[in-house]
């Protein structure tokens, strides 16, 4: 028989166990959204789009399979702008995080973005815009960098990519690149 004490134990010790997040991390679909993009929305925990939404029925799909969090990019119409922030700064299972679409990179970060990463960098930095899948750990700020690519069909991109990862207990881990069809 199980005491009382073990029982207690095991919950009170549950509670601060950590949490395993399974993330995916996508940007600049462009209004498109298909079969194989929802099939890795639904092994995930909760999605991130870092702009260029188009139209909104990409998130609305999203948001009724998983948690969304997104920023709206340079080609969002008003009713995006509404619905999501320009950046969009939040922590989850210990990691900071800043997304927004117009970012830079590590040594050449956008000017509107510049001043705000060197005083306070969060741990992931993420954008969108070019459509070069880019992840790349800036030294100087101590945070990684991440541009999933371009999920979407509109843009010189040959191939559509997105991002997943896990956060756990402050730590990025398992991060794999998905390669989608060729646009």
């Amino acid at each position: 028989m199980v005491s009382v004490f073990l029982l207690r134990k095991f919950y009170y010790d549950s509670l601060y166990l950590s949490y395993v997040k399974k993330i995916l991390l996508l940007s600049d679909t462009h209004s498109y959204i298909d079969a194989q993009i929802e099939k890795f929305i639904l092994q995930a925990d909760e999605v991130w789009h870092a702009g260029d939404i188009g139209d909104l029925k990409v998130t609305d799909t999203i948001k009724t399979l998983k948690p969304l969090r997104a920023v709206y990019g340079n080609i969002d119409n008003t009713d995006a702008r509404a619905e999501f922030p320009l950046d969009n700064k939040f922590e989850v299972e210990g990691v900071t995080v800043w997304i927004t679409h117009i970012g830079g990179y590590p040594g050449k970060y956008n000017q509107r973005v510049r001043a705000a990463l060197q005083k306070n960098p969060p741990k992931l930095f993420i954008c969108g815009h070019s459509h070069i899948l880019k992840v790349q750990f800036d030294k100087q700020l101590n945070l990684l960098h991440i541009n999933p690519g371009a999920a979407g069909k509109h843009g010189f991109h040959k191939v559509r990519t997105m991002v997943r990862f896990e956060l756990d207990s402050g730590e990025i881990k398992n991060m794999e690149v998905i390669e989608l069809a060729k646009r």
